[in-house]
């Protein structure tokens, strides 16, 4: 195709050791003229090793698909969707810092917004200028493990979360601002993906995400809000990096019962601030970092302290403490 598009397959990972993680892979069709494929690797440590975050992206060569377009595969890179759609095993031996070997399977239904998952951009929805989907795989088992050269294998046995995106335009026109949160507790996994649009579509807010437990979706839907709170500015960046944050939930469960949740507590010390820039292929950002008033940087929490989770179906309300992993994302 001639136009520009980003597809990610970003699976989040929690380990009962305290470990979290990301494996992604990402291809970019960029106006037609060049696609470039990108495996990414990122273990953060647990809070009390002081062991700064270990990030591995490397480039790949001779990218295919299966006949389903299914499973993705590359030199030394296989992504393979399980016979019966329950599972994704996920190999890479594209870098000694971070050789992968895992497996996560769906414990709860995946979900998507609307008919298809998909927000258009332009004034016909028709003919969009612009489109952005997500589809959610919200609460999953994980088996495997991540081999590093610094601390060996190290053991990924736990939760996570797989997204599949698919932005169809340049990145920067498709938001100015990203905030994502991803909660998992022994009952619950909620989930939300937030973005506001440049100012150029309006700085409309959109926002996607539910709430799963084992074998069902409690509710899933656009009804939701994420609050970043107590802003600083970086100084090196000028963003204001948030110091708390809030994340409610809405909807219905498939009976029909309204759903209400709460998440809010502070972010405590970020894990990592990500330089986008830094990060991407230099083709692409030749093509995103000539933009001007394009500064994208990544902000990565997981508080030290458990969270708690106050949700209500119906009458009954539960409260439950978990893990999150939250990023804000500062565009332009």
């Amino acid at each position: 195709m001639d136009s520009t598009c980003v597809e990610t397959q970003t699976f989040y990972l929690m380990a009962d050791s305290g470990h979290i993680g990301m494996a992604q892979v990402i291809y970019s069709n960029v106006a037609g003229i060049r696609t470039t494929c990108q495996f990414n690797t990122k273990v953060f440590y647990p809070s009390d090793t002081n062991t700064p975050p270990l990030w591995s992206s490397d480039a790949l060569t001779e990218h295919s698909f299966s006949d389903d377009q299914l499973s993705f595969y590359a030199d030394a890179c296989a992504l393979t969707l399980s016979a019966d759609h329950e599972s994704y095993t996920i190999k890479s031996a594209t870098n000694p810092s971070s050789i992968v070997n895992l497996k996560v399977t769906r414990s709860s239904p995946g979900f998507q917004v609307g008919s298809n998952g998909t927000s258009t951009y332009g004034t016909d929805p028709q003919y969009p200028w612009g489109s952005m989907r997500h589809a959610f795989w919200p609460r999953c088992h994980v088996e495997g493990c991540i081999i590093t050269q610094g601390d060996g294998e190290i053991d990924f046995k736990g939760r996570g979360v797989f997204i599949h995106a698919l932005q169809g335009m340049k990145p920067h026109h498709a938001a100015a601002r990203w905030t994502f949160a991803d909660f998992q507790s022994p009952s619950f996994s909620a989930i939300m993906m937030e973005f506001t649009t440049p100012p150029s579509y309006g700085s409309t807010v959109v926002n996607v995400g539910g709430i799963a437990k084992d074998g069902e979706i409690v509710c899933a839907g656009a009804k939701n809000t994420a609050t970043l709170l107590e802003g600083k500015e970086d100084l090196e960046t000028e963003w204001p990096e948030p110091g708390k944050a809030r994340f409610e939930w809405r909807g219905k469960t498939k009976e029909g019962k309204d759903v209400s949740a709460e998440l809010e507590g502070p972010l405590g010390r970020r894990l990592d601030r990500v330089d986008v820039l830094a990060n991407v292929p230099g083709f692409v950002k030749t093509l995103v970092g000539g933009v001007v008033g394009t500064r994208p940087y990544i902000y990565q929490f997981s508080p030290q302290q458990k969270l708690q989770l106050k949700i209500k179906v119906g009458d009954e309300e539960k409260v439950e403490e978990g893990i999150l992993f939250s990023e804000a994302t500062f565009i332009s």
